[in-house]
């Protein structure tokens, strides 16, 4: 998984978390170490989040909100990782730890969404879809655009971009402030050879969202795909401004650099 994705995630699961309804009652120290750790993962911190889930689920084995907690941090430890062995027991006990969720809890809907998200990464793809449309389709769901986004993913991993574009519009559909989404549709349409489509999707965005960076960058970055220089250097320079020392900033700066003189 490449860093933006992992990136995405960590950003999709707060999303998640900070969704989740008031804590059931538990030990006073148990509910700070799960907000601890729901401060962690936020700013980035995995292995410290981790250790605070663990902490509260000890303290309380039945709740389930601690229970999801853990699995998040398990899956965020497995998102940065490349594969192999080491990444598979991450998304193992990311998996356990959601299914003792939604024991605790069957009508869970964040840790359905998470868990679907989490067995497509172990390689249960089929699986995993079937959970995210059970998520998506269930109307107590806090966030339907992020199943709807990881079902885009997930077809578009398997290059359906048919069945990835429908998905990620239904999550827009959901929630036309979702960012991430229309940068996964512009990445699925150029993957298609739908330069054009991808450039009105992310016009679309910037228009939705204008201060956001990562939409500034990545319609910049269609324009330049397209051969519009002026258009994507205008996008980039936005980009820059709105995130001068971030991530989009470095990148747009990168991309400012290979625009023809």
């Amino acid at each position: 998984m490449t860093k933006r994705a992992a990136s995405r995630f960590r950003r999709a699961a707060l999303l998640v978390l900070l969704a989740t309804p008031g804590l059931a009652q538990s030990p006073p120290d148990a509910e700070l170490r799960f907000s601890t750790g729901v401060m962690h993962l936020r700013e980035g911190r995995v292995d410290l989040a981790l250790e605070e889930f663990k902490h509260a689920v000890q303290a309380d084995p039945k709740n389930p909100y601690f229970q999801n907690g853990l699995g998040l941090a398990y899956s965020a430890r497995a998102a940065r990782k490349s594969g192999g062995a080491a990444a598979r027991d991450e998304w193992k006990e990311a998996i356990a730890a959601f299914r003792k969720a939604l024991e605790l809890n069957p009508y869970y809907v964040d840790a359905k969404n998470a868990l679907g998200y989490a067995l497509i990464m172990s390689g249960d793809r089929e699986g995993g879809k079937q959970e995210l449309i059970a998520a998506f389709s269930d109307a107590m769901n806090p966030a339907p655009e992020i199943s709807a986004y990881n079902l885009g993913r997930a077809y578009l991993e398997e290059k359906n971009y048919t069945e990835a574009v429908n998905w990620l519009h239904a999550s827009l559909n959901r929630n036309k402030a979702y960012s991430d989404a229309y940068l996964l549709l512009a990445e699925t349409l150029l993957a298609s050879g739908r330069g054009d489509a991808a450039v009105v999707e992310l016009e679309a965005g910037v228009k939705e969202v204008p201060t956001d960076a990562g939409l500034q960058l990545g319609l910049g970055q269609a324009y330049f795909k397209v051969g519009r220089f002026k258009d994507a250097r205008a996008r980039l320079e936005e980009a820059l401004k709105l995130d001068p020392a971030g991530p989009a900033g470095r990148a747009a700066a990168a991309q400012i650099a290979a625009l023809p003189k």
